[in-house]
């Protein structure tokens, strides 16, 4: 009798497979920890379409001093568009906030009150002014397919922390998905059941297929069971005789999980119950807004704080990992932050709900104790330029741009590496921050050397932060 028969009947079934599931991840969780972790989850906060740092978290006054004035960067810029307009001043003002003194932005004012849990980083590079390819590169550490998502990563590397939700959930934009779609969230090579699972919170069908369709009035709850058990045990079955395929593995797994998921999702998702100060602290407390109206900061508010106050119910309720996205691929007027024609029209709603919402997940975390041990990241797949596109708009920046941090062992209310007086690259241009090193900072705080988490594919064996990065101590408390 192998290993998984034993655990199947000494433990009566179903029961037993459960138990192995948890024995298993907890095995696989302490193995990988190399040292003492500060943080057990982590939350992405991912801003589709190329936020601008000069207008938000990077201030810098010569370009005030200089608004209008052409342009001139002392070398050949390649542009992705026309956009080497004359200088561009920030389109709103900047004041500072905290203990910290922090300059920001009047349209991402919100943080303010948070400031001093923020660690800044501005001086971020790119490899590619391609929205797909540095999102890509952002989300899963290569600007090509193929590769899997960070959150697949800390999945694989410290298994789950519930046995009724997944472990990696991604939140994506409600008016559709960014560039590459569900590639940023895929598991690529590693086994299925560690790629993210999307949900849309405020929506009539929040998770695809968890409940059959309304039309399905033949399909009971008990018969649904009852399908779910046989195709389960004809799984098992077929995996006895064939050990070590983990396709198998994940297909019982994912039946496993969506059975319990049927109680535990619409229990997580539901915010009814939360009181009016929580809801009015996300932003939440002026009704629900309208999905297809032009873009305002009321309905953006709405948007990105539920996503936010979702991320934190699966947060309490063990999820591991939840990547939530600002911006799809299309739409105009902008429901993006790739703001070549106007920055103050398109980045204004999207700055100011994105604002209110993550001040709110702060804020709410640390009140209930989880901030210590729970990492915020905020991302964009490269900044915009310092110069002007049009007059109101900005190029693309891939040489440089801002990562913020808050939480689970990131030392607050600072700022690291500066970009040059403009914005445009980092001062220090031999010693830049790639996202090798986000990724490698982040894997530390979590108890992983970068370095030893790997999978063998191919011939080669693949890491999160292929053959670069290193941890920024710096940002460590």
């Amino acid at each position: 009798m192998n290993r998984r028969d034993f655990l199947f009947h000494a433990a009566n079934g179903f029961g037993g497979v459960a138990l192995a599931a948890m024995l298993d991840a907890d095995a696989r969780a302490d193995s990988k920890l190399h040292h003492k972790p500060k943080a057990k989850r982590v939350v992405q906060l991912f801003m589709a379409g190329a936020a601008s740092h000069v207008d938000l978290f990077d201030f810098k006054p010569e370009l005030v001093k200089r608004h209008g004035q052409p342009s001139n960067f002392g070398e050949h810029v390649e542009a992705f568009q026309n956009g080497l307009g004359p200088w561009l001043k920030p389109v709103w003002d900047f004041k500072p906030y905290g203990k910290s003194g922090k300059q920001l932005s009047e349209v991402v004012a919100p943080l303010g009150d948070v400031v001093d849990e923020m660690a800044f980083v501005h001086n971020v590079v790119g490899k590619t002014g391609v929205h797909s390819q540095g999102t890509l590169l952002q989300t899963t550490g290569f600007n090509r397919p193929g590769f899997p998502g960070m959150g697949c990563w800390a999945s694989y590397g410290l298994g789950s922390m519930n046995q009724n939700l997944p472990t990696f959930v991604v939140l994506p934009d409600h008016r559709g998905l960014a560039s590459n779609g569900t590639k940023n969230w895929d598991s690529a090579f590693l086994p299925a059941q560690h790629q993210g699972a999307a949900i849309y919170p405020g929506t009539k069908n929040p998770i695809e297929d968890l409940f059959p369709d309304e039309r399905a009035k033949f399909v009971t709850r008990d018969s649904d069971k009852a399908g779910i058990d046989l195709l389960s045990q004809l799984n098992r079955d077929h995996a006895t005789a064939r050990p070590g395929d983990e396709r198998l593995d994940a297909r019982i797994k994912s039946y496993e999980l969506a059975a319990k998921m049927q109680l535990a999702a619409p229990e997580a998702l539901d915010i009814s119950k939360e009181t009016k100060a929580t809801l009015k602290l996300y932003g939440l407390d002026h009704g629900k807004g309208t999905f297809d109206k032009e873009i305002n900061p009321v309905e953006e508010t709405d948007y990105f704080g539920r996503k936010c106050l979702v991320a934190r119910r699966l947060l309490e309720r063990g999820v591991r990992f939840v990547q939530i996205w600002s911006g799809n691929d299309n739409g105009f007027p902008r429901r993006n932050w790739d703001s070549h024609e106007d920055v103050k029209r398109d980045h204004g709603p999207l700055a100011y709900g994105m604002a209110r919402g993550a001040a709110a997940l702060i804020a709410d975390l640390k009140r209930l104790g989880l901030l210590e041990d729970t990492i915020i990241l905020w991302t964009t797949e490269f900044g915009r330029m310092p110069s002007s596109q049009g007059g109101k708009g900005r190029d693309h920046n891939p040489y440089c741009f801002t990562n913020w941090l808050a939480g689970g062992g990131i030392k607050g209310g600072i700022s690291y590496g500066p970009s040059d007086d403009f914005g445009y690259k980092p001062t220090d241009r031999k010693n830049p921050t790639e996202v090798y090193d986000i990724h490698a900072t982040i894997l530390h705080l979590l108890g992983i050397d970068h370095t030893k988490l790997s999978v063998r594919h191919n011939g080669i064996d693949r890491r999160l932060t292929d053959v670069h990065g290193h941890v920024i101590h710096e940002l460590i408390r």
